[in-house]
């Protein structure tokens, strides 16, 4: 996928940014926020209240009220800019995706025997038509593969300029719409709707401006209204209060309007509830920049609170592919003779394994390929029949594959397999390895031992893992005793092995019954149940069409670890959210020291000794606040979009954390936020 600009105030995105905070004044969206909405009714009162006082004595200076009124207007504009500046990153990349969407023709064909195509708009197409696609066509919509294989150029939805390989059967077979074969030719089934497909998908998610809310987003806009409306109750009641309290003194004046104002706004959650959207828009955002799809917003969220990551072994946990470690010759064979003969036996193996032989046999003996067209070598490919590979040469019949497979073949030659060798091939199959036997005629060589190579650094990502409470699973295969092996060394806390689709589901479920949030990973249809049944599911963008439509989230890149990445992404986000909160409610502290006693200082003299700031004057304490309540806004908005600093650490000492920076932070800034300003407006006369 083509990378939209990454900086936080791109000029174009500042550009659109500013001019949405204004359009955002509309009442229907502001209603969409009711901490915001209330900051706007606020800002029309007070607007109302200062032409009142340009065309009649009302006791109040018009300048305080128009600089009041002014920057409660800020307020709501800085908040629209937040969600704007947020949603604008998201819509820089949905403008890259439809960059690749382009008008298709499709050649539909009525059946795949004659393959007579007849070209018609790809938009015409419905579920279940068959279509062929030839080298440099683009394919016209999200399908499975029927018949051929090809290369695709998945560049236009992943950024990958290396092709893939597509083909029917198997786990490679699913094809996207937008996409390009560059080879040969694929008849692939229709599974989507025009306009419905995965790229039409991947445009909508990534627009910010769609992004609907989580739940707990929602619980949390509750309860900031709430709390809204409790400050509008309490500063409701001041006003008769300080009526009161002037009758019964007979001195003094009652509190105005406009402080009123001011003082709920002060009071009332803005800062959080200006910056709560964009916090949930730029977490979508930062995980479409790791190329990664969320088909909901919920995922993204759930992606936080996981506790257990259920992990694929391969290519997640080890590399990929089994590779060979170990030469074990039998008696009476050098481990050079072994090498020779395992490297004839897998000069035309093509497979990661057979690579891997050739690899080490040059690395540890300096062996490299033979010119063999002069002696016309018959090679034996592998065969599932047989259970092994090799090479006629010389009159010589080099052989290599399963132990079992090995000594039946040199048997009938009138060998047998010796005990040395019989035993090497358990201690390798017990030490988690995969052995395999090399025989010459009807005598056996000895052992090649085949291990699953840990990724590196894995363990350490697991060990981060579990000091954050996560729990990991490994998925495979492979025989407990093997699984066991590759666990140990992983590092993982748990295994399933000899895994089905039932056990995965069985075991996803059993986790959720103990309350617990589980991610997963898949690719295949086989996955397909148990992804459905994850909280977070991951279906890599090579997999299967079955696989992507069970999962919510689509990995671009196809890479299993990505998992790890969305969880610190979701977590991220949480700590955002609840940072940025804890920081609001607690300069809200600060600014009642700094608006209380300056509001009700001619109504109550006596409060004066709370000014612990020794502000120059009410008006400029009043206005001060208000301005400050402003600015937070806006400067906390590159904070909001980046996220909070992540660190694997525990629940523990994240809360110890973000006390001690969110929310004493949150009590002295405002102290020295407020007063800087009073300062300010002190000196330019304003106060």
């Amino acid at each position: 996928m083509t990378k939209a600009s990454t900086k936080l105030f791109d000029s174009k995105i500042l550009g659109d940014a500013i001019r949405a905070s204004f359009s955002k004044l509309d009442p229907r969206v502001q209603l969409r926020n009711p901490v915001m909405f209330a900051v706007y009714l606020g800002s029309i009162l007070t607007t109302v209240l200062w032409l009142n006082s340009l065309s009649e004595a009302t006791g109040e200076s018009s300048m305080f009220v128009f600089g009041v009124t002014i920057w409660l207007w800020f307020t709501v504009l800085f908040a629209n800019f937040a969600e704007a500046i947020a949603e604008g990153h998201g819509k820089a990349q949905a403008a890259s995706l439809k960059k690749s969407r382009t008008t298709v023709i499709a050649r539909k064909i009525a059946n795949k025997a004659d393959r007579i195509a007849n070209e018609v708009p790809a938009n015409d197409l419905k579920i279940g038509d068959i279509a062929i696609v030839k080298a440099g066509e683009t394919i016209p919509a999200d399908g499975e593969v029927i018949e051929g294989v090809a290369s695709v150029d998945e560049s236009a939805i992943t950024g990958e300029s290396a092709p893939v390989v597509r083909e029917s059967g198997g786990d490679r077979s699913s094809v996207t719409g937008g996409t390009r074969v560059i080879s040969d030719w694929l008849i692939i089934q229709v599974k989507t709707l025009p306009g419905q497909s995965f790229l039409d998908r991947m445009i909508a998610m990534v627009e910010g401006a769609q992004r609907q809310k989580t739940p707990n987003e929602i619980a949390l806009a509750i309860l900031l209204a709430a709390l809204t409306l409790i400050f509008l109750l309490v500063v409701a009641t001041l006003l008769p209060y300080s009526i009161f309290g002037v009758e019964v003194s007979g001195q003094g004046k009652a509190i105005s309007l406009t402080v009123l104002v001011a003082l709920f706004v002060c009071l009332a959650p803005t800062t959080i509830g200006a910056l709560l959207s964009a916090i949930g828009i730029a977490g979508m955002n930062r995980l479409s920049q790791a190329n990664v799809i969320a088909l909901s917003g919920r995922a993204v969220e759930a992606a936080g609170d996981v506790d257990v990551l259920l992990l694929d072994k391969t290519g997640t946990i080890t590399l990929g592919n089994r590779q060979a470690t170990h030469f074990i010759p039998a008696a009476g064979t050098t481990e050079k003779e072994l090498a020779e003969a395992a490297h004839l036996a897998s000069m035309a193996d093509e497979t990661a394994e057979g690579r891997s032989i050739a690899v080490l046999a040059k690395k540890q003996f300096g062996l490299r390929g033979r010119e063999l067209e002069h002696i016309q070598p018959h090679f034996v490919p592998f065969s599932a029949r047989t259970r092994m590979s090799g090479v006629t040469l010389d009159g010589h019949e080099i052989r290599k594959g399963a132990a079992e497979a090995v000594e039946t073949h040199v048997r009938s030659l009138g060998g047998f397999l010796p005990e040395d060798v019989r035993s090497a091939v358990q201690v390798v199959a017990k030490s988690g390895g995969t052995p395999l036997v090399v025989s010459r005629d009807d005598k056996v060589l000895g052992v090649i031992e085949l291990k699953d190579i840990v990724k590196g650094g894995i363990k350490e990502r697991f060990a981060e893992l579990r000091q954050m409470g996560i729990k990991t699973v490994m998925i495979t295969g492979d025989n407990p005793l093997t699984a066991a092996t590759i666990a140990a060394e992983a590092g993982v806390d748990d295994f399933l092995a000899e895994a089905t689709p039932e056990a995965k589901l069985s075991l996803i479920r059993e986790y959720q019954k103990g309350g617990r949030l589980v991610a997963m990973t898949g690719d295949g249809t086989n996955d397909a149940p148990a992804l459905a049944q994850a909280d977070v599911a991951v279906a890599m963008n090579s997999g299967t069409q079955a696989a992507k439509e069970a999962g919510n989230m689509v990995d671009l890149d196809s890479n299993p670890t990505k998992l790890i990445e969305i969880v610190n992404i979701g977590k991220q986000l949480l700590m955002t959210r609840g940072s940025l909160t804890t920081f609001s409610i607690a300069n809200d502290v600060a600014k009642y020291f700094a608006i209380l006693p300056a509001a009700f200082a001619a109504t109550y003299p006596a409060l004066k000794a709370l000014d612990l700031m020794r502000l120059s004057s009410p008006s400029s304490a009043i206005l001060s606040a208000v301005i400050f309540n402003a600015l937070i806004i806006i400067a906390l908005v590159p904070l909001a979009l980046k996220g909070v600093a992540y660190r694997p650490v525990g629940a523990a000492q994240l809360l110890r954390n973000n006390l001690l920076v969110y929310g004493v932070g949150g009590l002295i800034v405002p102290f020295i936020g407020i007063k800087a300003i009073d300062l300010l407006l002190s000196a330019v006369g304003l106060a």
